[in-house]
């Protein structure tokens, strides 16, 4: 007599519901599955994730992590045109590197088409569906390279400075595009506060000028006036000089008179 089979009815959970409601990612991510971070960890060391976009909608993303404060995203949310390509800078900020742990961090990239009528990024994450969200996830790498890496090659990764903000994504303004340039009226703005500041050095520049003309005059005309002075007082100082002459002399001639009067008075 045979057992009787008991078969086994597997129920379905939230999250695998969640799954299974998830489209395809549209995206292609470059790389596909792990960001790797090459070392030393002393400074900032950065890992570029390319985000191309195939279709011909144009599709928002969104950047999150499992480790938000060790890590610095830009750009961490935006919209990518069709056929359009942008890559996202993903810093690692600097910590004590132990080869003995294993990173356990991870990224997620979230996407979505955009809608044809979209004209606030955060409504449109807050009114998606589930049916709507898209996502990919890539887990981290910490290499360090060898000494002979050192030596002969060069570092995979750029290291660039980088702030301590976090990267939480709900609060980042979206991109107009994939490109990160300066649109036209920022660029005018720079220009006219550009020339604003020219002229404001030139006016500076004239006043200075003329400040040191006007000193100069003044100074012409106080070594004029000093030198007038000093004239008169040399004038006075001769006349005074003159007149104490004049005096001495007749004082002499009076004496050679007595004298004459007083030696014919004795030959008489």
């Amino acid at each position: 007599m045979c057992d009787p089979v008991v078969a086994v009815v597997t129920v379905p959970t939230r999250k695998n519901l969640w799954d299974m409601a998830r489209p395809e990612q549209v995206l292609v991510l470059e790389p596909q599955h792990e960001l790797k971070f090459r070392g030393p960890f002393t400074d900032v060391v950065t890992a570029t994730l390319k985000l191309t976009n195939p279709t011909d909608r144009n599709v928002c993303f969104k950047v999150k992590t499992t480790a938000p404060r060790r890590y610095c995203v830009r750009p961490n949310s935006g919209i990518i045109e069709a056929t359009a390509s942008i890559n996202v800078s993903v810093m690692l900020q600097p910590f004590d590197y132990d080869p003995n742990e294993k990173s356990k961090h991870k990224f997620m990239v979230l996407s979505m088409l955009a809608p044809y009528d979209m004209t606030d990024m955060e409504g449109v994450w807050k009114d998606a569906k589930p049916e709507e969200l898209m996502d990919s996830k890539l887990r981290c790498a910490f290499e360090m390279p060898l000494e002979n890496d050192k030596a002969h090659e060069p570092e995979s990764y750029n290291t660039v400075d980088s702030s301590t903000s976090s990267i939480q994504t709900d609060h980042a303004a979206p991109p107009k595009s994939a490109s990160a340039s300066l649109d036209d009226g920022e660029v005018k703005k720079i220009m006219e506060e550009c020339k604003r500041l020219q002229m404001e050095v030139h006016r500076l520049r004239e006043e200075n000028k003329q400040i040191r003309e006007n000193d100069g005059l003044r100074k012409r005309k106080v070594t004029a006036a000093a030198t007038t002075d000093s004239s008169s007082s040399i004038m006075s100082a001769l006349s005074t000089r003159d007149e104490g002459l004049s005096t001495r002399v007749l004082a002499l001639c009076v004496l050679f008179f007595v004298v004459g009067v007083i030696i014919g008075k004795l030959v008489l």
